[in-house]
């Protein structure tokens, strides 16, 4: 593990103790199943912003091959993790190839395999029992899933008055409405809530990362910031520390759609009830009209998110409200999120971010275009740009040509000199 420690400390330019310390109060989460040969990532305080990237299957489009090539469409573009929500085919196949074949840590949300087994056996999802829940838990974890989101939060106290003060798009969390409908029929306490002690001892068990799912999150602008998802947030508060408490790696997930005003007091609001646990968000989206392009209205609110102390981005795709994504979506999802997570870094002061973009700087007023391509976020699309067309004039591109700026600068400065 001071290997591990001591390599990771490296890669986020930061010390050991800084890992350690982070570590230890819970500020910093170290993702790795025991069962997962991968390396493991530090996401938390301090560090760069990690961005996650979502693939899987839907009951209407379900291939093998076509995840696998999303999964390497992730990994190709910079994402740091990738979460398997399938909802259809062979849940089980998939998520075990994609473990096998990731090489950076895995995340699932188990409850949709609970629904996918009871409809399998003709029955709906609330007559499946507490002991299914917790048996699909386990499988995963078994199988090398690092970390699992978990509608804990969602409780009978969190949604009260959900029918009398209705939002405007109600409850857009699969994981939070599936726990809605099951609570509400059974007139029970969620089992994730009520029985999360054993919870607690499966994660342990694997040395996995409970991602405390936002079950209530706002699924539009309108419902940004309101009592509910508020009351889960408190309700996930005291769950941070009960998981602390049993040694359990654990992060939170956040919104959702949120604008643009109200991003800091979400991150501010998370950091203080959560006691600084890694803040794991969806976006967030700052407007309801992006539909196409929603991974350019994520990668604003992922930005500011990143900025105001959100530590792990969860990728947002052009096909967001529409479809399911195809590999050209998810990589055009992570590279836009990529960036935010950066311009984040660059004004949070992290070394390593503002020291690769000085670099850049430099290679392009030497007109260093190889270094230049090297250092891009997307190199493959900068570089098939550069290439489309060449300049008549040496060592520039087509945009300015022989009127290129830094080519004359250098021209002048060198001759005086």
């Amino acid at each position: 593990m001071v290997k591990a420690l001591s390599a990771i400390a490296q890669r986020e330019g930061v010390s050991v103790s800084h890992i350690k310390k982070g570590l230890k109060n819970g500020h910093i989460v170290l993702v790795r199943n025991r069962r997962h040969r991968i390396k493991p990532l530090a996401i938390g305080e301090g560090l760069t912003t990690k961005v996650n990237a979502n693939i899987g299957t839907s009951p209407d489009v379900s291939n093998m091959k076509t995840e696998l090539k999303k999964l390497r469409a992730a990994v190709d573009a910079g994402a740091d993790t990738v979460m398997d929500l399938s909802t259809g085919g062979n849940i089980d196949r998939i998520r075990k190839e994609i473990v096998d074949a990731a090489g950076i840590p895995v995340g699932t949300v188990p409850i949709y395999q609970v629904a996918i087994l009871a409809a399998k056996k003709r029955r709906p999802f609330i007559n499946a029992s507490v002991d299914e829940m917790f048996d699909v838990i386990h499988q995963h974890l078994e199988d090398g899933v690092d970390f699992v989101t978990v509608h804990c939060g969602v409780t009978q106290n969190s949604i009260r008055g959900i029918r009398r003060k209705k939002r405007v798009c109600g409850v857009v969390s699969r994981g939070g409405s599936m726990m809605v409908e099951w609570m509400s029929h059974n007139r029970q306490e969620n089992p994730l809530y009520e029985y999360y002690d054993r919870l607690l001892t499966l994660a342990k068990r694997y040395d996995a990362t409970l991602s405390l799912g936002d079950g209530l999150r706002p699924g539009a602008i309108a419902d940004a910031t309101d009592e509910y998802q508020v009351r889960e947030l408190v309700v996930i508060g005291e769950l941070v520390k009960r998981a602390r408490k049993q040694g359990v790696s654990v992060m939170v997930e956040g919104p959702g759609h949120i604008p643009l005003d109200q991003i800091e007091a979400n991150i501010s609001l998370e950091k203080s009830i959560c006691d600084g646990a890694p803040f794991y968000v969806l976006g967030p989206l700052v407007t309801d009209r992006g539909a196409g392009h929603d991974h350019i209205v994520a990668a604003i609110g992922g930005a500011l998110a990143a900025y105001f102390g959100a530590d792990y981005l969860c990728y947002v795709t052009p096909s967001e409200h529409l479809a399911l994504p195809n590999a050209d979506e998810v990589r055009e999802g992570v590279i836009a999120s990529k960036i935010a997570a950066h311009a984040a870094d660059i004004a949070k002061g992290i070394k390593q971010a503002k020291s690769l973009d000085l670099e850049l700087s430099r290679a392009r007023y030497r007109l260093d275009w190889r270094k230049m391509l090297g250092l891009m976020i997307d190199q493959d699309k900068a570089a098939r740009i550069f290439h489309r067309a060449r300049s008549k004039s040496a060592r520039t591109c087509t945009m300015c040509g022989e009127f290129c700026a830094m080519k004359k600068t250098k021209e002048v400065i060198e001759k005086k000199s």
